[in-house]
């Protein structure tokens, strides 16, 4: 039979969801029970449409029995059934007045909808005023976890109250930590909450008790508290962050964050974000008006590391202490958009005393970008300004890099039939240095204006088993410089390459221009194999690369982006050991080297990868940048590469250059990496490189990182960075976890540099995680997800960053939770 009838609102329940503004996407359920608390009722009809459809949709009622009573009561009976779209809702009895809308439901009440599943012994109420009262009740969440019952639950239209409720992530069997409230009090039009005489409690022990705790019922976004952090380190002592969220406008919001560290005083972060249809922003800054950390330590605010010399203008940045950055993006059109990332610090010091990590300490300049970008199918180009403040003070602003005010630049590749392929690549900057604008004595660094153009044309023949690419470029760039730096600042600038040497300075106005051929060649072989009675797919693959360039005298040109390229695999196929336009090597040159591969058959993956390369030169390079070593008429170092991954678990790779001028190795690096179950990971890593100038060691660094878990509930992790050729520790990392089905508790102790004095900063970190819920503590995730690669298996294969830019969250102190 069908009969017109609203259902129940029961998803009022979910009023119970203190969880709503939960975030589950990141929590690990896998040591959670595989069946619901609530079991899915066998009688209920698959879901139809959405939540928001449901007032589109016809009731169904079913039931065994029917009786239409003397005093306008409709009685059904027995399996009776109401359902319409996603709603369900069974009982064993079902009484309902006509005349005044008021019904009964009257045992084993079961309701679920797409979001939750509940069961109660009785629910009754008035259809017609809309007043409801559901008692002794059960519910569980179906979208996210979440589970819990109430004695009773009265609603009066979008207005309604739950009495003795309870919330849980965990197993009913092992309720590890639930929360409580006496009363609360929820309007679904508003999609407010308020709870009173809320109590957590960590198995049966109340640990946190809240008299009064206003939460949202929906994804509505609202004004309110976030949730706190806190820790404790040497450098500042007990930190207490608390963020509060100020939920402005549908399309932009903002949130503050006060900061207060026990041994450096208050500091002040906040945030600002807007989005629109053509884009999006973030605007955050810190302020701290008054820091005690350089008054308990001036000397490394006025002196160089290791030394009585005072550092040029220095002074404690005790007063007004900052940052500001400002990320946008906006579309101009399907083809153009504009993007803008800028930031400023107000001191030198500013990420050695803000970071909590080696990439912070790392970073020695703020680099801002601004500017509009345009992608073709066959072009890219784009109109950038960018400026670099100093960030280190242990530098001047003479190490910086000469800002670019503007760079324009085209790129353009385009095939032209079956065998011709032309393009374009050129760039025009206007450079300028910071010295400039800080006028002194000695202190003027000219800047100038580079125009730099590059088109070629290549012929790309192919088949299935070969491929041969010549390709001949014209490069021509023109100068025009602002004037001559003063005798000191020559002096400085030619000892690092930045200027040529005092005399040659002398043209205004140089020029160069020279062609650019090279012919890249190579084959592929392929058989199939058998190792172990798997079968592979085992490939040889040759390769030449022949690179003619002449010499063009270049002694009267500045280097003003230009540095040389760390020697390296790709290096071996490049037309230019330089990066930028002010130096165009001089070659004659072929590169030899073969490559070799095995793939399996069954599953496609690369098991083994091996290649070995090097470089005969014909004829010594003459284009050489000061404290540089030139390329010679010889042999180079020879570079080889190898990946190997005997199992699904294990992956090996390693890197080796041997100089055989020199008979000695010039780089050396060792990667290996083996997974433990379904969490656990190991890495060890080995670093070395010697100074191609001077033959000394330049660095040799051993890494070991783990998740190692003792079983599925218990855990430990750990990281070792050293320095063999220092004898220093980088970062030292200690810690335990446990986890179960709905709680994590991680405890962990740090170590790491926290200056260029080598000085080593101690943490303390303690964070609880209530699955569901949220968590308290130091976000100790991130500090294990930066320290052990593969600490969450999404980032196996992510690469540790090579340098920071300047929107890393580790160079900024409080990063919004």
């Amino acid at each position: 039979m069908h009969r017109s009838l609203r259902l129940l609102p029961l998803s009022i329940c979910i009023a119970m969801a203190l969880p709503a503004h939960a975030r589950d996407d990141d929590y690990n359920w896998n040591l959670c029970p595989v069946t619901d608390t609530l079991p899915a009722f066998n009688d209920a009809p698959a879901p139809a449409g959405t939540p928001d459809e449901r007032g589109e949709q016809p009731t169904q009622i079913e039931g065994d029995e029917l009786k239409d009573t003397e005093n306008e009561n409709t009685v059904v009976q027995g399996n009776v059934a109401l359902s319409r779209g996603d709603q369900f809702l069974g009982t064993d009895k079902l009484t309902y007045n006509r005349e005044t809308g008021e019904y009964v439901a009257e045992g084993s009440v079961r309701y679920q909808d797409s979001g939750m599943r509940v069961v109660a012994q009785r629910a009754s109420g008035n259809q017609d005023t809309d007043k409801h009262r559901i008692e002794d009740l059960q519910y569980q969440l179906k979208r996210r976890r979440g589970n819990g019952g109430a004695e009773a639950i009265e609603m009066d239209g979008s207005q309604g109250s739950l009495y003795g409720s309870t919330y849980s992530t965990c197993d009913p069997g092992q309720r590890v930590w639930e929360l409580r409230a006496g009363r609360i009090d929820i309007d679904t039009e508003e999609g407010m909450g308020v709870a009173h005489s809320a109590t957590l409690r960590i198995g049966k022990v109340p640990v946190l008790h809240v008299p009064y705790f206003v939460f949202p019922i929906d994804d509505r976004r609202r004004t309110g508290l976030l949730y706190p952090s806190i820790s404790l380190s040497g450098r500042n002592g007990f930190d207490w962050r608390q963020p509060i969220y100020l939920n402005l406008a549908p399309n932009y919001d903002a949130t503050l964050n006060p900061r207060y560290m026990s041994k450096r005083g208050g500091l002040l972060g906040a945030e600002f974000r807007w989005l629109y249809s053509q884009g999006r922003g973030e605007l955050s800054g810190n302020y701290m008006p008054h820091d005690k950390l350089p008054g308990d330590e001036p000397d490394r605010y006025l002196y160089f590391p290791d030394s009585n010399v005072r550092i040029p203008g220095s002074s404690l940045p005790e007063e007004d202490r900052g940052l500001i950055r400002l990320n946008a993006i906006h579309r101009l059109g399907n083809t153009w958009y504009a993007r803008a990332n800028l930031g400023w610090i107000s001191d030198t010091h500013y990420f050695e005393d803000f970071s909590n990590s080696l990439y912070g300490i790392a970073s020695y300049a703020v680099r801002s970008t601004a500017g509009v970008y345009g992608r073709g199918r066959w072009w890219d180009a784009g109109v950038i300004a960018e400026h670099h403040q100093l960030a280190d003070y242990t530098l001047t602003e003479r190490n910086l890099q000469f800002d670019r005010l503007p760079r324009a630049y085209l790129h353009w590749a385009q095939p032209f039939g079956r065998f011709f392929e032309a393009g374009l690549d050129t760039e025009a900057v206007q450079f300028e240095h910071e010295d400039v604008r800080r006028p002194g004595p000695d202190a003027d660094i000219p800047g100038g204006t580079r125009f730099d153009i590059k088109p070629y044309i290549s012929m790309p023949l192919e088949g299935s088993s070969w491929f041969i690419k010549p390709k001949f470029a014209w490069r021509y760039t023109k100068y025009e410089l602002d004037g001559t730096p003063t005798e000191r600042a020559a002096e400085h600038l030619a000892r690092y390459g930045v200027l040529p040497a005092p005399g040659q300075y002398q043209n205004d106005s140089p020029t160069r221009s020279l062609p650019v051929t090279s012919v890249d060649a190579g084959l592929f072989f392929d058989r199939q194999t058998s190792i172990r009675g798997d079968r592979y797919l085992h490939t040889l693959e040759p390769r030449l690369f022949y690179l003619k360039v002449p010499y063009r005298a270049q002694d009267d040109i500045p280097s003003f982006d230009t540095t040389p390229l760390t020697f390296s695999w790709g290096q071996l196929f490049r037309d230019n050991r330089y990066t930028g336009a002010d130096r165009q090597s001089d070659a004659n040159q072929l590169t030899l080297a073969v490559s070799t591969r095995l793939i399996g058959e069954a599953d496609g993956r690369e098991r083994l990868s091996a290649s070995l390369g090097q470089i005969r030169y014909f004829d010594d390079s003459r284009i050489v940048l000061p404290n540089e070593l030139p390329a010679e008429r010889g042999e180079s170092a020879w570079v080889a590469e190898a990946s190997v991954s005997p199992s699904d678990r294990w992956n090996i790779s390693a890197a080796y250059q041997w100089d055989p001028k020199f008979h000695g190795t010039d780089l050396a690096s060792l990667r290996a990496r083996y997974l433990i179950g379904d969490a656990g990971i190991v890495n060890l890593g080995y670093r070395y490189r010697r100074n191609s100038i001077n033959r000394t060691d330049l660095l040799e660094q051993a890494d070991l990182s783990f998740l190692y878990p003792i079983n599925p509930n218990w855990s430990v992790v750990g990281r070792y960075y050293y320095s063999l050729l220092d004898h220093k520790a980088f970062e030292q990392l200690a810690g335990v976890q446990w986890e179960s089905c709905c709680l994590a508790v991680r405890v962990l102790a740090r170590r790491y540099l926290r200056d260029r004095t080598g000085d080593l900063n101690s943490s303390f970190q303690v964070e609880f995680e209530l699955k569901g819920l949220g968590s308290a503590g130091q976000d100790t995730r991130r500090i294990m997800r930066r320290a052990i690669l593969g600490y969450d298996r999404d980032d196996l294969y992510l690469v540790p960053p090579s340098s920071v830019d300047f929107t890393d969250s580790d160079t900024v102190p409080d990063p919004t939770p």
